[in-house]
């Protein structure tokens, strides 16, 4: 039986699609591996929790004007990892992206970025797009310096570390 996967958009390597059941496996991969979830930081999640969570983001992603999609390797409907857009406590567009440990290292990352920075300005008009990093999270760091400019650090209250918010308006990245 052939799965049909509605598709939110492409970039040269990746498809990005809509959340299914069908990620459950994969989605606790990540979810629940202390390596992915330290750089955010937070805990891993267990089965129970990770499947909630999944279930609520695909129950969300039609009403909200937070979504987040499943990432594949085109030609795959494996799910890879996480991306999307999440709205801040300024209600400002701030794009999100996670990835599996074994699809770590080999550029997924920056794509994802560049392509949810095209989408978001592009398709969703966005004026400007943030990103909020952990100042730990070294790579995260490295990916979003290609596209954006670093601004504020601040407390995160809700994951209990410092954030440092990286910004990049749409006339600024078309232009690059």
């Amino acid at each position: 039986m052939q799965l049909v996967f509605h598709m939110i958009f492409q970039t040269t390597r990746l498809s990005i699609r809509k959340l299914t059941t069908y990620d459950t496996d994969h989605f606790f991969d990540m979810m629940g591996n202390p390596k992915v979830m330290n750089p955010v930081p937070r805990r891993a999640m267990t089965r129970a929790e990770s499947d909630a969570k999944l279930a609520l983001l695909i129950e969300l992603e039609p009403n909200s004007s937070t979504t987040v999609w499943a990432m594949t390797v085109k030609g795959s409907d494996e799910f890879i990892g996480l991306c999307g857009f999440l709205k801040n406590e300024e209600n400002q567009d701030e794009l999100a992206y996670r990835l599996r440990e074994k699809y770590w290292g080999v550029g997924y990352g920056t794509e994802v970025a560049k392509g949810l920075l095209t989408y978001g300005f592009i398709e969703k008009n966005c004026p400007f797009i943030i990103g909020d990093v952990y100042i730990e999270n070294l790579p995260s760091i490295k990916i979003l310096e290609k596209f954006m400019i670093a601004g504020k650090e601040f407390f995160n209250e809700s994951d209990q570390c410092m954030d440092r918010r990286y910004t990049v308006s749409k006339s600024e990245f078309l232009k690059a």
